[in-house]
């Protein structure tokens, strides 16, 4: 065929049949693809989001479960005098998610460690003294997210931090995925110290994003 000619064929299929492909028996089908019922995929659907309903329902009336409860004894683990509990949620904007008609999205539970200490630093040195402490300040933070159902384990948990209004304090933002909403909190907006041998910690393990860090400590000068 001519460039004309099969220009002519072309376009005389493509007012036939708009390319789309032709009906064909069931038996006609490649090995190795699923045929799915639209029905039977509806009903599928809906009876993994009611069991995700009743386990968030569970969840919340009988606090922790069993696999959150184990998470947060790893979490406490090595907890000192000098840490505290952290729950200061951020707001975050509505959160529509592509998955959501098939998985109830869901807040991740967590457990949360502020670390606080003195800063004897010179000024503070010679201001006050052991009977005259200075006032604790925030030293660092320990973030242990709880994800015990997420559905794809190979995807690591990310963060991102954000600066706030007052430029004191900044937002830290944990993303997941199906079935988990994004979570944040807001903190104090200091430098971190990013070297393993003065406490950084991300890692994904057994379910927890941890997020450990203590913050740059910088000598006082007159």
């Amino acid at each position: 065929l001519t460039e004309e000619e099969l220009e002519l064929v072309t376009l005389e299929l493509y007012e036939r049949g708009s390319y789309s492909p032709s009906y064909g028996d069931e038996k006609e089908t490649m090995p190795g693809i699923e045929i799915l019922d639209e029905l039977e995929d509806a009903k599928k659907r809906k009876e993994m989001m009611d069991e995700a309903d009743n386990a968030a329902v569970a969840s919340s009336s009988l606090g922790l479960s069993l696999a959150e409860k184990e998470m947060e004894l790893i979490a406490r683990k090595g907890m000192t005098d000098d840490e505290a509990t952290f729950s200061v949620e951020a707001p975050l904007e509505a959160q529509t998610f592509l998955w959501s008609e098939k998985y109830r999205p869901r807040k991740p539970r967590y457990f949360n460690r502020v670390h606080t200490g003195f800063e004897w630093n010179k000024y503070n040195q010679t201001h006050y003294d052991m009977d005259n402490p200075p006032p604790k300040i925030v030293q660092g933070y320990r973030f242990n997210i709880f994800y015990p159902d997420l559905l794809d384990v190979t995807q690591t948990p990310t963060f991102t931090v954000t600066p706030c209004d007052d430029p004191d304090f900044a937002v830290i933002r944990f993303h997941a995925g199906p079935p988990y909403e994004d979570i944040a909190f807001k903190c104090v907006n200091r430098e971190w110290e990013i070297s393993h041998k003065h406490g950084y910690k991300c890692q994904f393990a057994n379910g927890i994003f941890q997020l450990w860090f203590f913050f740059k400590r910088y000598r006082y000068r007159r």
